[in-house]
């Protein structure tokens, strides 16, 4: 059978899990054409885009986008390797997957770093970090997930951010997991986040972007350059200069996000983004709870972004039936665990409503063993 006789019998399953999202009519629609990326009309699309989303974290104009191609983390690595220089000490806070991806890019680009490890269950400990502080005066930068989307804690931003400023210590902040549906505002000392289309902005893989303070860019002009391609500062440059990329950009992504940027606007912001995912996982994690299901991280650390919940110790329990059941139901969770504890995650961003998380909920209680029968995980 071919690719495209394939591709088009195929019943696509509503995707609730945190990224690639499903998205909507418009969006798909909107990759329905070919553009060239040296066209006037897409120079006016990035200039739009840039715009649109540096507005989106400051509309007083303290940061700049700066679009890349590529997955979230092309974007989090041109801002870790690009934004610290060779005097610079990175303090990582790293609480899940997320946060020790960002060790990694430290230790492989050879940047003076040291990690404040904590567990994936509740966020970053604030004491922890400002007795690190104390303890270290050459750190000079903190980066943080503002979303550990491991397992959906959501970091304190403006408390971590606070005790780095008493520190002296500027912050790096990877908001994929936040970026367009809970709304924040940056603390005076953070020069850069980093985000991506796919996530709660609605748009499809493919583009990232990192909105910085031009101020924390003219600081690193001088820096040693780790990456062609992902030289945050050279691409910054080459989008001030002629408005293009220096390499070819992902177009029917950009168009995709620019539609998706209208959505969003027409829900009312990251605000009323932010009201939506949240029923829809006040919804999910009630029902859940009906059927005997816990979760992972206290409600009082939790994101609305993903549900992570412990899996039942019945031996009746299989996840990957499980995820195979959903899918010939219409929804796609994520196929696997990336916490420690056994566990299974769903997430609550995308072009969805309370509608398709309560149908979700009565199909695990058709497939799943009935909590009855099965105790809940323990941890």
């Amino acid at each position: 059978m071919s690719t495209r006789v394939a591709t088009s019998q195929r019943h696509w399953p509503k995707l609730l899990t945190p990224g690639p999202i499903t998205t909507s009519v418009g969006v798909k629609a909107s990759m329905q054409f070919d553009s060239g990326s040296r066209d006037s009309a897409f120079i006016e699309l990035t200039a739009s885009l840039r715009h649109r989303l540096a507005d989106l974290v400051d509309p007083t104009g303290g940061f700049t986008c700066v679009p890349m191609q590529g997955s979230g983390t092309f974007s989090v690595e041109a801002m870790v390797t690009s934004l610290l220089g060779p005097d610079d000490h990175l303090l990582v806070c790293a609480n899940g997957t997320y946060g020790s991806r960002i060790e990694a890019i430290a230790q492989m680009a050879g940047i003076a770093h040291t990690t404040l490890a904590s567990p994936e269950s509740g966020p970053t400990p604030l004491d922890e970090l400002d007795r690190a502080l104390e303890g270290d005066g050459t750190v000079s930068h903190v980066a943080i997930v503002h979303c550990e989307t491991t397992s959906g804690v959501l970091n304190p931003l403006d408390d971590v951010c606070d005790v780095a400023s008493r520190h002296g210590a500027r912050v790096l902040v990877d908001a994929m997991g936040t970026f367009g549906g809970i709304p924040f505002t940056p603390a005076a000392n953070v020069d850069a986040v980093a985000a991506s289309a796919n996530k709660c902005l609605q748009g499809v893989p493919g583009l990232g972007f990192v909105l910085a303070r031009p101020e924390a860019l003219t600081r690193a002009a001088d820096f040693p350059v780790h990456s062609l391609s992902l030289d945050l500062v050279g691409q910054w440059r080459g989008l001030e200069a002629n408005g293009q990329f220096r390499f070819t950009p992902p177009t029917h992504v950009m168009w995709a996000l620019g539609t998706a940027l209208d959505e969003l606007e027409a829900e009312g912001g990251p605000a009323g983004r932010y009201q939506r995912y949240r029923t829809n996982h006040l919804v999910l994690t009630d029902g859940m709870t009906r059927l005997g299901y816990r979760m992972l991280v206290d409600p009082g650390h939790q994101s609305p972004i993903i549900a992570t919940f412990l899996s039942p110790t019945h031996a009746d329990w299989d996840f990957r039936t499980f995820y195979d059941a959903l899918v010939a139901r219409g929804f796609a969770i994520y196929p696997g665990k990336l916490t420690e504890a056994e566990t299974f995650r769903i997430g609550c961003i995308g072009d969805v409503d309370g509608d398709d998380m309560a149908s979700v909920v009565t199909h695990i209680e058709e497939i799943t063993v009935a909590s009855t029968t099965a105790e809940p995980a323990n941890h």
